[in-house]
């Protein structure tokens, strides 16, 4: 089921070829974890959303709030058989069509789906995990590279790069050549007691599970957490590093070039990630 504008339909909709997110990429997206009707993180994502689109000079509808936009995933859900469930939900965001790269109007659109996912909370994976850095293309540093805008054309790329070398992911660099984030989540460090990830200057994506481990590490007075760009020199002197995203909460990395790595502190985090959502 699709949700068009608040109107719920079992049909595919169909995209105008002038749509204005598949001509331009004039479009965000926030990908939403649900586990039977509760929406993970939601505050997050909407804030982030409503961040993101005064960025990209979008018009931001009056009855756009936290309560109208929760119902209407509500909705969705419930009309797919998934609200007692877990899911992965996907709320768009598009500048209505009209004109070339100036638009005609800053009004928008919205659709929501949403799909069933295994697993009502995060588990940790300790599967062997292998990343390398992708250099073929670069991050440009700015606002709009932090933003969660369908222009993944590096991502994908990526993507097919790392399946062709049997790679499960990839690391990407900024045109500063710092590691700034993977193909699918924010990068974290640990070496010793510090920990690190790249700061939002560094180009990286203003990823929700991000700021939810910051929170989480506030409370382990045992490790000190920096925001500080990383060489990828620092990578293979790291006892450890993961990646975040909402759908899989904290992915472990157990290999990068010759390194190994272990898990110790990304089981740590998940739990405190989980208690947190079992509390709330």
């Amino acid at each position: 089921m699709t949700n068009f504008n608040g109107t719920i339909s079992n049909q595919e909709h169909q995209l105008s070829i002038q749509n204005r997110g598949y001509a331009y990429g004039d479009a965000l997206f926030e990908t939403i974890k649900a586990s039977h009707g509760k929406l993970f993180f939601w505050e997050d994502h909407y804030f982030r959303l409503m961040a993101s689109m005064r960025i990209m000079r979008m018009e931001i509808p009056m009855n756009f709030t936290m309560e109208f936009l929760e119902e209407q995933i509500q909705n969705t859900l419930k009309a797919s058989d998934l609200d007692k469930a877990s899911a992965r939900v996907k709320l768009f965001v598009h500048r209505n069509e009209g004109g070339l790269y100036l638009p005609t109007t800053n009004n928008i659109s919205f659709i929501i789906s949403a799909k069933k996912m295994e697993g009502d909370f995060y588990a940790i994976n300790d599967d062997f995990y292998e990343v390398d850095l992708f250099k073929d293309h670069y991050v440009s540093p700015s606002l709009l590279s932090t933003l969660k805008t369908n222009n993944k054309a590096l991502n994908v790329v990526g993507s097919v790069y790392a399946k062709e070398n049997n790679l499960n992911n990839c690391l990407i660099l900024n045109t500063d050549k710092h590691v700034v984030e993977a193909l699918n989540g924010n990068i974290f460090v640990v070496k010793g007691n510090f920990i690190k990830t790249p700061p939002m200057s560094d180009g990286c994506l203003k990823g929700v599970m991000r700021k939810q481990i910051m929170d989480a590490l506030k409370g382990m007075p045992e490790y000190e957490f920096i925001e500080e760009s990383i060489s990828p020199f620092e990578l293979q002197k790291a006892d450890e590093l993961f990646i975040t995203n909402v759908i899989v909460g904290i992915q472990p990395i157990t290999k990068y070039r010759k390194k190994l790595f272990n898990t110790e502190v990304s089981n740590k985090l998940l739990q405190k990630i989980n208690v947190k959502l079992r509390l709330g």
